[in-house]
């Protein structure tokens, strides 16, 4: 896909993940919305004629696969539309989000097809994907691992002895990303517990460091993670700076959207706006060239 066609299927996925969060009347709407197009990308990039991340649908446990894991686990709604368009499950499981005995709840698990690891006490998908990486460097494995961190997770202690572990041992098969929206449950990371400056903390542990200032821009993201896959003996993070409700305009960088889902008057605003939007991708509008 090129740049344009990753964009419109992004916001395809925005229109699935506030459709399955409000059948729901449950979800966590701000930050599955701030991380869509990284995982977009992530998903159905491709970088020097190669598909970013190697997977198989057909064969969830693929041994040549590439694993992800969520570490920020409550953004789920971003991952379960990716794997259910990607035919690792029906589309119809979308319907029964979060409901008692469907597959698809509040955080993933591995019964999932599709996913790595269950998720959701923070800073633990991050530990066990560097455990993972170190497990495939040890028995001479091709397969890398990418695991997508919250900038609020990043306050907890586990981060960053998991940050000092792969940089130690040379993890160079690990790229993390950091959705850096700057917004957690409770108001503005900088408030609550500041992690700036986070690109010279991680670079002072090690790490290769890429930041993004547009998070949402997929050239700068395809080129990210087209550098992040260079061998460098040591564990890359990319860190997009991205917004909270991206692509909702009134629930932008609002911690009140952070776990709720749309009311039926706000859908009625906010679907059509998507709507507009890939219109306009595909060629009805924000694609021509501006009158002289």
């Amino acid at each position: 896909m090129n740049p344009i066609e990753l964009k419109i299927k992004a916001n395809e996925h925005r229109i699935a993940i506030l459709d399955m969060i409000h059948k729901a009347n449950s979800g966590h709407t701000g930050g599955s919305l701030s991380a869509i197009d990284i995982l977009t990308v992530l998903y159905y990039g491709s970088a020097r004629g190669q598909r970013l991340m190697k997977f198989n649908p057909r064969e969830p446990n693929w041994n040549e696969q590439d694993y992800f894991i969520l570490s920020k686990g409550h953004a789920c709604p971003a991952l379960y539309v990716i794997l259910a368009d990607l035919g690792f499950f029906d589309k119809e499981e979308l319907n029964h989000f979060r409901q008692m005995g469907a597959l698809l709840q509040g955080h993933p698990v591995r019964k999932i097809p599709g996913v790595t690891m269950t998720t959701g006490t923070l800073g633990q998908g991050f530990s066990v994907s560097v455990g993972l990486a170190m497990c495939l460097k040890m028995e001479k494995a091709g397969n890398r691992v990418y695991v997508m961190l919250g900038d609020g997770e990043v306050q907890e202690g586990q981060v960053w002895e998991a940050a000092m572990a792969a940089a130690h041992y040379k993890c160079d098969n690990l790229i993390a990303i950091m959705d850096h929206n700057g917004v957690q449950l409770d108001g503005y990371v900088r408030a609550i517990m500041n992690i700036d400056p986070i690109v010279d903390k991680f670079k002072a542990f090690g790490w290769n460091v890429i930041h993004i200032r547009e998070g949402h821009d997929i050239t700068e993201l395809l080129g990210a993670f087209s550098k992040a896959i260079e061998p460098l003996r040591k564990p890359t993070i990319i860190i997009a700076d991205t917004v909270k409700g991206k692509g909702v305009s009134f629930a932008e960088n609002k911690a009140s959207y952070h776990g709720v889902a749309l009311s039926k008057e706000e859908m009625a605003v906010a679907i059509p706006a998507l709507q507009k939007e890939i219109a306009e991708l595909r060629g009805d509008g924000s694609l021509r060239e501006p009158s002289p």
